[in-house]
């Protein structure tokens, strides 16, 4: 179809990412297995790389059943009881908790033994928050929308946090909306830079291009907000999770194409779906 094909430099493993599959591999080089609790990454192509070279993903109750074993902390961090039951259990945990999530749940500890009201703008159930949420005994109060606080008793102040790959604008207009509600907001934007950067960086290269492809895990709460970033820059916007989801009825011949993809997209996947245009 003579496509004229691009992946964006910028796009790909965040640091915290390349950091907690760093230390996996250099595990299973030397053991040949290890286990992770949860998914390494919110992307199945990547945890399916990893199971075959001996990664073992387990959940919470599989975790409490483990003894003496080796057992990955990746990178969305976990709550105090997962290193009480590790010491319980004798586990060796590898701790490859991003910083940024680690200073984060230092802040929003502190912030609880201040006696402060916490609201947490977050997905219920994610990892990330499942973790901060364990910093505080549960003692707070997590939405992902403004409009999930309609009717809520909101005292007159309170202390506003965010997970660590929620939108930006989002999170302020958050602040401005509760604002104006008359609440006293102590807000702290706790946003990884990284991911606030690529959606400044993914608004430019969405425009230069006639059409998009967005490649991420279906997983990913940062997939999705990147997605609706360039979705609203370039209408056509198509998002795959691999290669076999590709259409070739979106594309015209001489298109040009931008490839992009969220915090937890590996590069070899983009470049797979790379590949897969150029030869068709």
């Amino acid at each position: 179809m003579n496509l004229s094909v691009t992946i964006d430099d910028n796009s790909g493993f965040c640091f915290g990412v390349v950091y907690a599959i760093e230390m996996a591999e250099d595990v299973l080089n030397d053991k040949g297995y290890l286990y992770c609790l949860g998914d390494i990454v919110h992307n199945d192509e990547e945890v399916n790389r990893l199971k075959n070279k001996g990664l073992r993903i387990i959940n919470h109750e599989e975790f409490a059943q483990l003894r003496g074993e080796n057992v990955l902390i990746r990178a969305h961090g976990e709550p105090p009881s997962t290193y009480q039951i590790a010491i319980q259990n004798n586990i060796t945990l590898i701790d490859a908790t991003c910083p940024v999530v680690l200073k984060l749940q230092n802040r929003i500890r502190n912030s609880h033994d201040k006696k402060e009201t916490i609201f947490l703008m977050g997905k219920q159930g994610h990892a990330e928050v499942t973790g901060l949420m364990g910093q505080i005994k549960n003692e707070g109060h997590v939405f992902s929308d403004i409009s999930e606080l309609d009717g809520a008793d909101i005292p007159q102040e309170i202390t506003l946090y965010t997970q660590t790959t929620k939108s930006k604008a989002k999170f302020h207009e958050t602040r401005k909306a509760l604002e104006e509600r008359g609440v006293k907001v102590n807000a702290h934007d706790t946003i990884c830079s990284q991911v606030s950067d690529r959606d400044t960086e993914l608004r430019e290269f969405a425009r230069s291009y006639d059409k998009i492809l967005f490649v991420s895990g279906t997983k990913s709460s940062n997939g999705k907000v990147l997605y609706n970033v360039c979705k609203e820059q370039n209408p056509n916007t198509f998002f795959i999770s691999k290669k076999e989801e590709l259409d070739l009825s979106w594309f015209q011949p001489g298109d040009k194409i931008g490839i992009c993809g969220a915090t937890s997209t590996p590069m070899w996947l983009m470049e797979d779906v790379r590949q897969a245009l150029i030869e068709a």
